[in-house]
């Protein structure tokens, strides 16, 4: 029921009751006149009595017989007039204040719903709202009498406030996490790749050490997703004039994929947004559609503009992904059943790194499964006015 429907229902319901408490009273004041002409002008019964008397008085006149029988016609003809008169001029006056009041009920009634519209709106627009802080920020302005509406707008703040600091502390903890723990992994590298190069090692070092370094490398990667998702969940403030056939170009011209064949179909697609985000977007896109293709498989990467938005696509060649699973591609850390053997190859973070960046641009992302294998995303950002 939307509040539209609240509102007519409400006006209807006090323009009834109005219209109802007339009507009775146009009723009783009915019956109250009825009674006044009776008593002034004399029942039925009555006038029929004083008839007969009269009739018996002068006999067979014709005359007065006549005379007798006009003044009960008028007699009778002034009291219907009069009650017709009243039921007349009454129910115009009913019907006026009908309208009246229905004009005053749907007055009323959107007095008292804007609150309650104020409540539903910040609620809307807080559901709507991209980026990591979803409008969690914004609150209700109560005011007005200490009602139940305001006791709910107050609630409705608390639980906002509460929810605002759970996710900006959630999002501290991760930034700061990552900050803490790329220090110790960059020296950890540091220490393995002198330990390799040093003159004299030995081929078991050597070997033990470029292990650590494939791990530790993982470990960076790790968190350095972190660090970019909890970045790139945060609504981008300053934007700068990007374009993402330069940004997709740079990618493909940095991406090792001998096995794969590469296809770009690059058009102008100008945007606005953090440089390094959007080239963060489009290298995790890239390197998804590389990582789970199949040997002598290829990618295609475009871009064009499409009804004003910047359109980025990438498809690739790879396994056969069921719809009902693509979702699951965008959750972190959530990866296929079959990827799940394979604890090497990713950490899940790729394209829910993608959705977090193309939120914060006010864009949003599509993934469909490829006809035969493989993945189609598309990326749609605002498009930059020219």
């Amino acid at each position: 029921m939307n509040r539209w429907t609240i509102r007519v229902r409400l006006t209807v319901l006090y323009g009834g009751l109005f219209f109802l408490a007339g009507a009775v009273l146009l009723g009783v004041t009915y019956l109250l006149m009825a009674q006044r002409l009776d008593r002034n002008l004399g029942s039925r019964a009555e006038i029929a009595v004083r008839n007969d008397r009269l009739l018996e008085m002068f006999g067979n006149n014709e005359i007065m017989r006549q005379a007798i029988d006009d003044a009960q016609a008028e007699r009778q003809r002034l009291r219907d007039d009069a009650l017709n008169s009243l039921l007349t001029q009454g129910g115009m006056a009913l019907l006026g204040v009908g309208l009246v009041a229905g004009a005053f009920g749907w007055v009323v009634a959107g007095r008292a719903l804007q609150p309650l519209h104020r409540i539903t709106d910040t609620a809307r627009r807080i559901a709507g709202a991209d980026g990591a802080r979803p409008g969690l920020h914004e609150r209700i302005t109560v005011d007005g009498p200490r009602d139940e509406v305001r006791e709910l707008g107050e609630t409705f703040n608390v639980m906002l406030e509460r929810l605002d600091r759970s996710f900006d502390g959630q999002r501290r903890f991760v930034a700061n996490a990552s900050h803490e723990l790329r220090t110790p992994l960059a020296l950890n590298r540091a220490l393995v790749e002198l330990a390799v190069t040093r003159p004299g090692a030995a081929a078991e070092t050597q070997q033990l050490g470029e292990s650590l370094l494939t791990v530790n490398e993982r470990h960076e990667r790790l968190i350095d997703g972190l660090f970019t998702l909890a970045d790139a969940e945060n609504e981008v403030a300053e934007r700068s004039p990007v374009d993402l056939y330069e940004v997709a170009g740079h990618v493909l011209d940095q991406t090792k994929a001998p096995d794969l064949q590469v296809l770009r179909q690059l058009g102008p697609a100008p945007t606005r947004g953090d440089p390094i985000l959007l080239e963060r977007l489009a290298q995790n896109l890239v390197e998804n559609a590389v990582r789970h293709n199949t040997p002598g498989g290829w990618l295609a990467v475009a871009s064009h503009t499409e009804n004003g938005w910047a359109v980025l696509t990438v498809t690739n060649t790879g396994p056969v992904i069921p719809a009902y699973e693509i979702e699951t591609l965008f959750q972190p850390f959530r990866r296929l059943h079959r990827e799940r053997l394979d604890s090497g190859r990713s950490f899940g973070l790729g394209l829910s790194i993608v959705r977090a960046v193309a939120k914060a641009h006010g864009g949003e992302v599509r993934a469909v499964p490829r006809e035969g294998g493989g993945l189609v995303v598309t990326v749609a950002l605002p498009l930059r006015a020219t």
